[in-house]
């Protein structure tokens, strides 16, 4: 396929399931692009992609960035993601251990510049394993920040140079969860204890009643993305 045919492919997937279902968006992704991931961060919207994908593409690999200071909640919720389905995730990590990170720019990097440490931790990882797809489906939603308002169903992310797909992007918060209630999706329980957005343990805290879902990432500092998405 050349550049042409890609971009002409992606505008039209992108208008034609603007209005369609999340599961009728991944059940054509998988179809097109054989080389194909989802990338899944155990938040919300990721274990219903999760979901969803497994009624559709159950061989299609899911990974998740590992940047070793997760919470156990997190972790547990992983195993308990792949118990339930039969799956295994594929870890991606780090270049860098813990130790090595600290030892080469000081302890606890991600107090003094977070998004040094994001870059080391995330985005790295995060190249390295999109080098070997075509295609990466996530669970970003329009409605979770300014940053990701225009997000399209069907996009090329020129940042990490493959097709994006975004089954979710017109969901709301109500529609996560009415979905995972309804069919009864494994999800990581600190989201009922006030963390609506869930990242690292140390950059990640409780969000009060009225603060923007997103007030719980990377608190006290001008950052809410991590640099996974434009």
């Amino acid at each position: 396929m050349n550049l042409f045919e890609k971009e002409e492919l992606i505008r039209s997937a992108a208008e034609r399931f603007e209005h369609e279902s999340a599961e009728s968006l991944i059940k054509w992704a998988v179809e097109q692009f054989g080389s194909i991931t989802l990338a899944c961060s155990f938040g919300a919207e990721d274990v219903v992609l999760v979901d969803m994908l497994q009624k559709v593409s159950p061989k299609t690999d899911i990974f998740y960035l590992d940047t070793n200071v997760h919470f156990k909640e997190t972790y547990e919720t992983r195993d308990r993601l792949e118990q339930h389905y039969g799956v295994k995730f594929v870890q991606v990590l780090p270049k860098l251990t813990l130790d090595e990170q600290a030892e080469k720019f000081g302890e606890e990097l991600w107090k003094a510049e977070p998004n040094q440490c994001c870059n080391i931790r995330k985005v790295e990882p995060l190249t390295n394993i999109l080098s070997k797809y075509d295609a990466w489906i996530t669970g970003i939603r329009r409605d979770q920040a300014p940053t990701r308002a225009n997000a399209k169903k069907v996009e090329y992310d020129a940042k990490f140079g493959l097709v994006k797909f975004n089954p979710l992007a017109s969901w709301t918060t109500e529609d996560v969860w009415n979905y995972i209630h309804e069919h009864e999706v494994i999800y990581n329980p600190l989201h009922d204890q006030n963390y609506p957005s869930i990242g690292c343990e140390h950059c990640t805290r409780q969000v009060a009643a009225g603060e923007d879902p997103r007030a719980g990432r990377w608190a006290g500092f001008e950052k809410t993305e991590c640099g996974l998405h434009k």
